[in-house]
């Protein structure tokens, strides 16, 4: 069975319960005369409004959204709460002015209390209890209001009809305000209701966020590997869900793919910490203090797709000078590919300052793909021998392997594998691959691109 059908039927039951209770309050009080008894009819009568509303109330927070109601109809719960709040208060303030005038002016009126005033009181106080502790299980599983407010209703129910047992019981022993006090203890307790159900309700429909939770989910979103610090964080309650907006700041620095897996990472901590809760995720980029200028040169090239390397950061009596290589398709005309060094250039020093020393080389990238084929056996081993010979002029690089030779309109393309011992620092390697490279294309110039890969000396062939 689902909430929403539970809810309807706590909610039918309780109208059935209250109307039931208000029948024999109503009878009781009648014949016996009792101002207490009285007023709790009045109080029962209208609790059975109040659930008459209830239940119509949750049949309609259950719609889901539409165009006019994005967020759903769950508020219409915290509405008829509201109302109910306004009823209560009204009828405390009745039966607390008759109970005041009889204390002051002593009433003539006899109080006749009977085996039927305590019957239904008794029989009112064990119905209570039922529906008190059925209602509030329920509407705690549910988050509903409108069933929190029937739950508060039957409780204080609960105590005023103890209260007018206890003043029947002191009537009858001669004590003849006991009624009329009982009366007074009715009103205030119907009072004490309705403020916690007004308290409860207004905080609902002003979208005051649910004490803790703020706290709850700044925790648990920071604990999240990624998130730099949490900027906006808006929560509300909507029924049994807690609707909210939160906006993370993420280093600008992290690729786009990391950004998405961050935010999923939160949506997921949240989904499990708080199951009621639908918060929405947005992140947005933050310049990090420790951010060194190589990662924001690389930043500003990358959010214009520029493919650069060969970045050198120079400090020249303390003012920065960068250079760097900028690739650019080759059919490019050199005046476009200048506007666009520029351009790169000035957004650089617009981040950096406009003191920086900024020096770009253009680079020609191939913008499409080269068909190729094989070389000859012939052409492979006489390319794995210039290369081992260049290898062993260096005296860096060993065991050179894995040779590809291809043919292509362009010139021919060569790949290999070569080893070096893992002590040598990046720059080194570079230097003498740099030093191979070199000298196959001045041994055999019809090579025209050349790519070597260096494997540590004990690494695993691949």
């Amino acid at each position: 069975m689902s909430d929403a059908d539970i809810k309807r039927q706590a909610a039918f039951a309780s109208i059935l319960a209250s109307g039931a209770l208000t029948v024999g309050k109503l009878v009781a009080g009648l014949l016996s005369g009792s101002l207490a008894l009285m007023s709790e009819a009045l109080h029962s009568l209208l609790d059975t409004g109040a659930t008459i509303l209830t239940y119509f109330a949750v049949r309609a927070a259950d719609k889901p959204a539409d165009d006019e109601h994005h967020y759903g109809h769950a508020k219409i719960e915290a509405v008829a709460a509201l109302i109910e709040t306004g009823l209560l208060m009204v009828l405390a303030l009745a039966v607390l002015g008759e109970a005041v005038r009889r204390l002051i002016t002593p009433s003539t009126e006899h109080v006749d209390a009977t085996w039927l005033t305590f019957g239904v009181l008794i029989v009112s106080i064990v119905v209570d209890v039922v529906r008190w502790r059925s209602l509030d299980a329920i509407a705690k599983r549910t988050k509903s209001d409108a069933l929190a407010a029937d739950a508060l209703h039957f409780s204080s129910d609960l105590v005023a009809s103890s209260l007018v047992l206890v003043g029947l019981v002191a009537t009858t022993y001669g004590f003849t305000q006991g009624d009329s006090l009982a009366a007074l203890g009715v009103s205030l307790f119907i009072g004490i209701a309705g403020y916690r159900l007004g308290r409860r309700t207004i905080d609902t429909l002003v979208d005051a966020a649910p004490a803790g939770l703020t706290e709850r989910l700044r925790r648990t979103v920071e604990n999240v590997p990624g998130v730099v610090a949490i900027e906006v964080l808006r929560l509300r309650p909507a029924g049994p869900q807690v609707i909210g907006e939160l906006s993370i700041a993420v280093p600008r620095t992290m690729p786009l793919e990391k950004v998405y897996t961050v935010k999923q990472q939160v949506v997921t901590a949240i989904a499990q910490d708080m199951p009621e809760a639908d918060i929405t995720v947005t992140a947005n980029p933050r310049a990090l203090d420790d951010e060194s200028v190589l990662e924001r040169v690389l930043l500003i090239a990358a959010r214009r797709r520029l493919a650069i390397h060969h970045v050198t950061i120079q400090d020249i009596d303390g003012a920065k000078s960068i250079s760097l290589d900028l690739e650019l398709d080759a059919r490019m005309t050199h005046g476009a590919a200048h506007e666009i060094a520029s351009s790169l250039e000035e957004a650089i020093q617009a981040e950096l300052g406009s003191e920086i020393e900024i020096e770009t080389h253009i680079e020609p990238m191939e913008a499409e793909e080269l068909r190729g084929a094989n070389s000859s056996d012939a052409r492979r081993a006489e390319i794995r021998a210039v290369l081992t010979e260049g290898a062993r002029l260096g005296g860096i690089i060993h065991d050179v392997h894995h040779v590809r030779a291809r043919e292509t309109p362009a010139g021919v393309v060569v790949n290999y594998h070569c080893r070096v011992e893992p002590g040598l620092t990046v720059h080194d390697v570079h230097e003498a691959v740099d030093a191979l490279d070199r000298h196959l294309r001045l041994r055999l110039p019809e090579v025209t691109r050349v790519v070597g890969h260096a494997d540590p000396k004990d690494a695993p062939p691949h």
